[in-house]
């Protein structure tokens, strides 16, 4: 019985017949609808806060959960136009949008490269890289955490290693005609991974129970082929979109 009235309440929500933030019919309503007790009511709403489709408020009842304000699309096609203003990208879109974005650097550190960032970046396991971990916000909510991987033989010595952003982003440095590397990013793979988030994940993103994050390595290659950066982010699902085209030979 429980599973049929959570089925019922899941049709009404993701219908929109439930609209976010409305609140649901009472316990004891719910019990004498369904001709059962409050026990089996409360396993039902149980297992829709777990799916992330419910909320409770103290004293005040059951909510459908509201969507977040905020969400970002993440897509690569417009990179080059963004690009040529001087503003990150993540910047950039978020204004676009009439948002408000911050990046706090966490920390910036010199680490051994861990298996998984050293194979993308085709390099050994354990050589010098330069780490900066990266939160990201719009408009006061958090929306992501990255951490960004650069050879250290390639980008030691340079404004990289400074705990400060960095105007126009880690792209503008990499494109610079008088920077380390001096070549364009020709092409971003995306590895997308989507599980639930760990416990300090929940805590530093304010994940809702029951929503799932993407975690998303993305390795930019420059027009020799060489991996110059790899960026390890994890995204709350609830607040992020993900557009990928996709040409055919």
């Amino acid at each position: 019985m429980y599973r049929r009235i959570a089925d019922d309440l899941r049709a009404l929500i993701l219908s929109g017949k439930l609209a976010p933030g409305e609140k649901l019919r009472s316990e004891n309503e719910l019990k004498d609808q369904y001709d059962t007790t409050r026990v089996t009511v409360r396993k039902a709403l149980a297992l829709l806060k777990a799916d992330g489709l419910l909320v409770s408020e103290q004293g005040k009842g059951v909510f459908v959960r509201p969507r977040p304000s905020v969400q970002m699309l993440t897509t690569g096609a417009n990179f080059r136009e963004r690009r040529q203003t001087g503003v990150s990208n993540f910047n950039a879109e978020a204004a676009a949008q009439g948002l408000r974005p911050e990046q706090r650097i966490l920390s910036v550190e010199t680490v051994s490269a861990p298996a998984e960032v050293a194979s993308r970046l085709e390099i050994t396991e354990g050589s010098p890289v330069i780490a900066r971990r990266r939160a990201f916000f719009v408009n006061d909510e958090p929306m992501q955490l990255v951490d960004g991987y650069y050879p250290a033989a390639l980008f030691g010595g340079t404004e990289l290693e400074n705990p400060r952003r960095i105007r126009g982003g880690v792209s503008r440095l990499i494109e610079d005609p008088d920077g380390p590397v001096k070549q364009r990013i020709t092409q971003f793979v995306e590895e997308l991974d989507i599980r639930m988030p760990t416990p300090s994940e929940t805590e530093s993103l304010k994940i809702p129970p029951g929503v799932p994050l993407a975690r998303v390595f993305r390795a930019a290659h420059i027009s020799t082929g060489q991996v110059v950066e790899v960026l390890d982010s994890r995204i709350p699902c609830d607040r992020h979109g993900f557009r990928y085209v996709i040409d055919i030979p």
